[in-house]
């Protein structure tokens, strides 16, 4: 596995390859809850332009398979175009069953640990989209909690029923999954 560490007086994390997807940040060291891991950052623009740089990054993303989504809503006027080079919390996966989550404060965007994390660990945070083209957003996580596609808490049950995924057959899967 091909590392790469960031040298700073207190790093929290590494880059590393991701079995999620193509690379992420995974724990240089034991991370306690509550703990700001990284920031967020890029550069402050405008919704428009938010929308603008979006629909040119979902482009790209279509032809080269990369990662597409990098436009960090930070309030009802801006948002942070977090895809430069010197923004590594933009290599953190989504996942269903997270170990961060976001915080927004005076501008900024922190992740921040909700559990401890292990040293090792890929960090993870859900990335909380809204039903709108779910389909669009495929989720890699394999988790336990994973339904299949990006979205945030509120909207799971109703993507269950969209899905056609109740408990019961969610159980017989499982079952054929086994072998049972």
């Amino acid at each position: 596995m091909s590392t790469t560490t960031i040298d700073t007086e207190k790093q929290l994390w590494r880059i590393a390859e991701s079995g999620i997807h193509n690379r992420g940040l995974f724990a240089a060291t034991d991370i306690k809850a509550g703990t700001e891991v990284i920031e967020y950052i890029g550069e402050k623009i405008t919704k428009d332009e938010s929308e603008r740089r979006a629909c040119q990054q979902m482009e790209v993303a279509g032809e080269n398979g990369d990662g597409a989504v990098y436009i960090f809503a930070i309030n009802k006027r801006y948002d942070i175009d977090g895809n430069v080079a010197f923004n590594h919390a933009r290599l953190i996966n989504h996942s269903c069953d997270p170990n961060c989550e976001t915080d927004i404060y005076d501008g900024h965007v922190w992740i921040i640990a909700i559990r401890d994390i292990k040293e090792g660990e890929e960090l993870s945070y859900n990335y909380n989209f809204d039903l709108d083209n779910y389909e669009e957003h495929p989720c890699l996580c394999g988790t336990k909690r994973c339904l299949g596609y990006i979205v945030g808490d509120e909207y799971r049950k109703e993507l269950r029923k969209k899905l056609g995924k109740t408990k019961k057959t969610k159980k017989a899967e499982k079952k054929v999954a086994a072998g049972v």
